[in-house]
């Protein structure tokens, strides 16, 4: 599955941006607050905005502070996933529930330094988890590829039959980095600049979709 991220898109025109990416799987939206990460960029208004303006699945990760209290909101306005940062979460248990009854899945993102150990007995409670493999807070950044181990210890747990998660990979996803992370287990990928800097970002996107799905069967 292809997430174009709309950081890297027009903020004046996003109607038009979702519209290039209407064959992708979900619409990737950050939320960042100025304050868990170092960048500020938009929130509830603009995500209802965008609901209404596209078909496609909004893939809501929060950047934020307090996303036990600001999470379940974004499930309530449309989110079809909406995920946030268990190192800002009081309790993730709860939140991951309260994003679930308001008609979302819930999704759990871990920055490249936090190990995902010890939320393993808790992802049951989650249908995504995010592994960023950039630091989180501004597009445009290289693809740190010693996460990937993370990725691998998520998907032999699937694999197992102890979990079942949409395994998702955000930051430095291009054509020459999305492989590596099909190869580690991801099967959802954000991509920014990848897609909304090429001339064509539909293309783009069946593009790199078809890179993740060539890596996937090797």
């Amino acid at each position: 599955m292809i997430a174009p991220s709309i950081l890297s898109a027009d903020f004046a025109n996003l109607a038009a941006a979702a519209d290039a990416v209407a064959g992708s799987d979900w619409l990737h939206v950050d939320v960042m607050d100025n304050h868990f990460v170092p960048n500020l960029t938009l929130g509830p208004p603009v995500v209802k905005s965008l609901k209404a303006a596209t078909d496609l699945p909004l893939d809501c990760h929060l950047m934020i502070d307090d996303p036990d209290r600001w999470a379940p909101g974004y499930a309530e306005l449309g989110a079809a996933n909406v995920t946030f940062h268990v190192e800002a979460a009081t309790d993730p248990v709860q939140t991951a529930r309260a994003i679930r009854r308001a008609g979302a899945l819930a999704g759990l993102s871990v920055k490249p330094g936090t190990p995902i150990e010890p939320y393993l007995e808790i992802l049951r409670e989650f249908d995504t988890l995010l592994v960023m493999t950039v630091e989180p807070g501004f597009g445009g950044q290289e693809f740190m590829a010693e996460v990937l181990p993370k990725v691998r210890t998520a998907r032999e747990q699937v694999r197992s039959g102890h979990l079942r998660l949409f395994l998702e990979v955000d930051g430095g996803i291009a054509q020459d980095t999305i492989e590596a992370a099909a190869e580690a287990g991801a099967d959802v990928f954000v991509a920014g600049s990848a897609v909304f800097g090429a001339d064509d970002p539909g293309r783009a996107v069946e593009a790199l979709r078809a890179q993740a799905r060539g890596a996937m069967t090797a």
